[in-house]
Protein backbone atom coordinates (compact mmCIF):
# COMPACT_ATOMS: atom_id res chain seq x y z
CA UNK A 1 0.00 0.00 0.00
CA UNK A 2 1.48 3.66 -0.78
CA UNK A 3 2.06 5.96 1.69
CA UNK A 4 2.00 9.78 2.02
CA UNK A 5 -1.82 10.25 0.81
CA UNK A 6 -4.12 9.86 4.29
CA UNK A 7 -5.29 6.49 4.01
CA UNK A 8 -9.07 5.94 4.65
CA UNK A 9 -10.62 2.47 6.56
CA UNK A 10 -14.20 1.72 7.31
CA UNK A 11 -14.64 -0.37 10.53
CA UNK A 12 -18.36 -1.96 10.10
CA UNK A 13 -20.18 -1.84 13.50
CA UNK A 14 -23.50 -3.61 14.14
CA UNK A 15 -25.67 -4.62 17.24
CA UNK A 16 -23.90 -7.42 18.53
CA UNK A 17 -20.57 -6.24 17.58
CA UNK A 18 -17.37 -7.06 20.09
CA UNK A 19 -16.90 -3.46 21.33
CA UNK A 20 -13.29 -4.10 22.12
CA UNK A 21 -12.46 -5.08 19.11
CA UNK A 22 -14.42 -2.65 17.16
CA UNK A 23 -12.91 0.78 19.90
CA UNK A 24 -9.05 -0.53 19.64
CA UNK A 25 -9.03 -0.81 15.85
CA UNK A 26 -10.69 2.26 15.15
CA UNK A 27 -8.84 4.76 17.94
CA UNK A 28 -5.49 2.68 16.66
CA UNK A 29 -6.20 3.50 13.11
CA UNK A 30 -7.10 7.66 14.07
CA UNK A 31 -3.80 7.44 16.45
CA UNK A 32 -1.41 6.76 12.85
CA UNK A 33 -3.69 9.68 11.38
CA UNK A 34 -5.58 6.65 8.85
CA UNK A 35 -9.67 8.23 8.36
CA UNK A 36 -11.74 5.84 10.14
CA UNK A 37 -15.27 5.36 8.97
CA UNK A 38 -17.49 3.86 11.54
CA UNK A 39 -20.71 2.37 9.72
CA UNK A 40 -23.25 0.67 10.95
CA UNK A 41 -24.88 -1.93 9.41
CA UNK A 42 -28.89 -2.57 9.60
CA UNK A 43 -30.08 0.39 11.23
CA UNK A 44 -30.33 3.56 9.43
CA UNK A 45 -30.50 5.92 13.22
CA UNK A 46 -29.07 6.20 16.56
CA UNK A 47 -26.64 3.57 18.18
CA UNK A 48 -25.61 0.20 17.78
CA UNK A 49 -25.50 -2.05 21.16
CA UNK A 50 -22.05 -3.83 21.42
CA UNK A 51 -22.00 -7.73 22.45
CA UNK A 52 -21.07 -6.44 26.24
CA UNK A 53 -23.81 -3.56 26.84
CA UNK A 54 -21.43 -0.96 25.41
CA UNK A 55 -23.55 1.70 23.06
CA UNK A 56 -21.63 3.34 20.02
CA UNK A 57 -22.84 6.08 17.61
CA UNK A 58 -21.53 4.96 14.56
CA UNK A 59 -20.32 8.30 11.61
CA UNK A 60 -22.81 7.03 9.24
CA UNK A 61 -25.28 4.43 8.06
CA UNK A 62 -25.06 2.02 5.84
CA UNK A 63 -26.73 3.18 2.46
CA UNK A 64 -25.99 6.91 3.20
CA UNK A 65 -25.57 8.50 0.23
CA UNK A 66 -23.07 10.74 1.41
CA UNK A 67 -20.90 7.93 1.60
CA UNK A 68 -18.36 6.87 -1.20
CA UNK A 69 -17.42 3.48 -0.49
CA UNK A 70 -15.23 3.46 -3.53
CA UNK A 71 -12.56 5.96 -2.22
CA UNK A 72 -11.56 3.83 0.95
CA UNK A 73 -8.53 1.86 1.05
CA UNK A 74 -9.85 -0.90 3.49
CA UNK A 75 -12.32 -2.81 5.28
CA UNK A 76 -12.71 -4.06 8.59
CA UNK A 77 -14.83 -6.31 10.08
CA UNK A 78 -14.99 -6.58 13.81
CA UNK A 79 -16.25 -10.00 15.76
CA UNK A 80 -18.77 -10.78 18.23
CA UNK A 81 -21.08 -13.39 17.22
CA UNK A 82 -24.40 -11.57 16.58
CA UNK A 83 -22.62 -8.62 14.75
CA UNK A 84 -20.70 -10.73 12.78
CA UNK A 85 -23.75 -12.77 12.31
CA UNK A 86 -25.70 -9.32 10.97
CA UNK A 87 -22.67 -8.44 9.06
CA UNK A 88 -21.88 -11.60 7.33
CA UNK A 89 -25.79 -11.79 5.86
CA UNK A 90 -25.95 -8.26 4.41
CA UNK A 91 -25.40 -8.40 0.92
CA UNK A 92 -24.07 -5.22 0.88
CA UNK A 93 -21.65 -5.66 3.13
CA UNK A 94 -20.66 -9.23 1.29
CA UNK A 95 -20.25 -7.41 -1.83
CA UNK A 96 -18.24 -4.27 -0.78
CA UNK A 97 -15.80 -7.03 0.77
CA UNK A 98 -15.60 -8.95 -2.04
CA UNK A 99 -14.94 -5.85 -4.26
CA UNK A 100 -12.45 -4.37 -2.13
CA UNK A 101 -10.50 -7.96 -2.32
CA UNK A 102 -10.55 -8.04 -5.80
CA UNK A 103 -9.39 -4.36 -6.19
CA UNK A 104 -6.22 -5.35 -3.81
CA UNK A 105 -7.34 -3.34 -1.11
CA UNK A 106 -7.15 -3.99 2.37
CA UNK A 107 -10.10 -6.14 3.62
CA UNK A 108 -9.13 -7.24 7.48
CA UNK A 109 -11.77 -9.33 10.13
CA UNK A 110 -11.14 -10.09 13.99
CA UNK A 111 -12.75 -12.69 16.02
CA UNK A 112 -16.00 -14.33 14.52
CA UNK A 113 -15.90 -11.35 11.61
CA UNK A 114 -14.16 -13.85 9.68
CA UNK A 115 -17.05 -15.32 9.14
CA UNK A 116 -17.98 -12.57 7.02
CA UNK A 117 -14.79 -13.41 4.80
CA UNK A 118 -16.50 -16.99 3.88
CA UNK A 119 -19.76 -15.22 3.01
CA UNK A 120 -18.38 -12.88 0.97
CA UNK A 121 -16.76 -15.91 -1.25
CA UNK A 122 -13.47 -14.54 -1.30
CA UNK A 123 -11.91 -17.56 -0.69
CA UNK A 124 -13.57 -18.92 -4.20
CA UNK A 125 -12.09 -15.89 -5.85
CA UNK A 126 -8.38 -17.42 -5.78
CA UNK A 127 -6.45 -20.33 -7.06
CA UNK A 128 -4.59 -21.53 -3.86
CA UNK A 129 -6.31 -21.78 -0.47
CA UNK A 130 -6.00 -18.26 1.64
CA UNK A 131 -4.28 -18.41 4.99
CA UNK A 132 -6.61 -17.25 7.45
CA UNK A 133 -7.51 -17.31 11.41
CA UNK A 134 -10.52 -16.45 13.37
CA UNK A 135 -11.80 -17.09 17.17
CA UNK A 136 -11.19 -20.71 18.19
CA UNK A 137 -15.28 -20.74 18.54
CA UNK A 138 -16.05 -20.18 14.49
CA UNK A 139 -13.24 -22.40 13.24
CA UNK A 140 -14.70 -25.30 12.75
CA UNK A 141 -16.95 -23.16 10.20
CA UNK A 142 -13.38 -21.82 8.33
CA UNK A 143 -11.40 -24.49 8.32
CA UNK A 144 -12.51 -26.67 5.47
CA UNK A 145 -12.78 -23.57 2.95
CA UNK A 146 -9.32 -21.76 4.37
CA UNK A 147 -6.16 -22.74 5.41
CA UNK A 148 -6.32 -21.95 9.15
CA UNK A 149 -3.65 -20.97 11.47
CA UNK A 150 -4.04 -20.79 15.03
CA UNK A 151 -1.88 -17.96 15.14
CA UNK A 152 -2.67 -14.11 16.62
CA UNK A 153 -2.47 -12.40 13.62
CA UNK A 154 -2.28 -13.74 9.92
CA UNK A 155 -1.47 -11.89 6.47
CA UNK A 156 -2.33 -13.64 3.22
CA UNK A 157 -1.73 -10.66 0.64
CA UNK A 158 -4.19 -8.41 1.05
CA UNK A 159 -6.19 -9.87 3.36
CA UNK A 160 -5.45 -9.70 7.83
CA UNK A 161 -7.83 -12.08 10.21
CA UNK A 162 -7.04 -12.46 13.80
CA UNK A 163 -8.53 -13.96 16.93
CA UNK A 164 -10.50 -12.08 19.61
CA UNK A 165 -10.73 -9.56 21.46
CA UNK A 166 -6.65 -10.17 23.53
CA UNK A 167 -5.31 -9.80 19.93
CA UNK A 168 -6.41 -6.62 18.71
CA UNK A 169 -3.96 -4.41 19.53
CA UNK A 170 -1.99 -6.43 17.18
CA UNK A 171 -4.18 -6.40 14.29
CA UNK A 172 -4.74 -2.58 14.40
CA UNK A 173 -1.64 -2.49 14.21
CA UNK A 174 -0.84 -4.71 12.16
CA UNK A 175 -3.42 -2.77 9.86
CA UNK A 176 -2.21 0.41 10.35
CA UNK A 177 1.97 -0.68 9.51
CA UNK A 178 -0.09 -1.88 5.99
CA UNK A 179 -1.68 1.46 5.28
CA UNK A 180 0.72 4.34 6.66
CA UNK A 181 4.13 2.07 6.96
CA UNK A 182 6.20 0.57 9.90
CA UNK A 183 7.60 4.30 11.01
CA UNK A 184 3.92 5.11 11.91
CA UNK A 185 3.18 2.18 13.51
CA UNK A 186 5.76 2.43 15.59
CA UNK A 187 5.09 6.09 16.55
CA UNK A 188 2.09 4.80 17.75
CA UNK A 189 2.48 1.62 19.64
CA UNK A 190 5.36 2.97 21.53
CA UNK A 191 3.12 5.93 23.65
CA UNK A 192 0.46 2.88 24.23
CA UNK A 193 3.23 1.15 26.14
CA UNK A 194 2.03 -2.37 25.24
CA UNK A 195 5.54 -3.81 25.99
Amino acid sequence: MAHGVQKRAIVFVANGTEEMEAVITIDVLRRAGIQALVLAAEISTGHVVCSRGVKLVPDAYLGDDSVKITTYDAVVIPGGAEGAATLSENPQVRSILADFYAQKKLVAAICAGSLAIKAAGIQTKVSQPLRLTSHPSVKDQLEHDFLYKDERVVVDGNLVTSRGPGTTFEFALKLVSILAGEDKMNEVATPMVLA
